[in-house]
């Protein structure tokens, strides 16, 4: 679970994808919503920030699946998949915790 950065990501559906390849994580607002995808434990996912599990974790609302490519397109968010959602959403990028950003 990694800390939102401030500033948007300017990526399109494709750089998304690729931005996503090497990342592995990044934070989505949707309709003034925040989500974060990610790939974790061997499956992608997208989780809902704004609700927690008991051990303080963003709850998945979206199926597990083993492949971006699957993400991508899986209905999620009443029916729409991330491919959906893209041109009308905002990114951020993931800071890992413990990570320190290079100047």
């Amino acid at each position: 679970m990694g800390v939102k950065a401030d500033d948007t990501l300017a990526v399109d559906f494709e750089e998304l994808l690729a931005y996503l390849r090497s990342k592995t994580r990044v934070f989505m607002d949707v309709d003034g919503h925040e989500y974060y995808v990610t790939h974790t434990d061997g499956y992608w996912r997208v989780q809902d920030c704004e609700k927690l599990n008991p051990m303080g974790r963003f709850t998945d609302c979206s199926e597990l699946v083993t492949t971006l490519s699957e993400l991508i397109e899986l209905p999620w968010l009443d029916g729409k998949s991330i491919h959906d959602l893209c041109r009308d959403a905002t990114f951020h990028e993931s800071i890992q915790e413990g990570w320190v950003r290079p100047e």
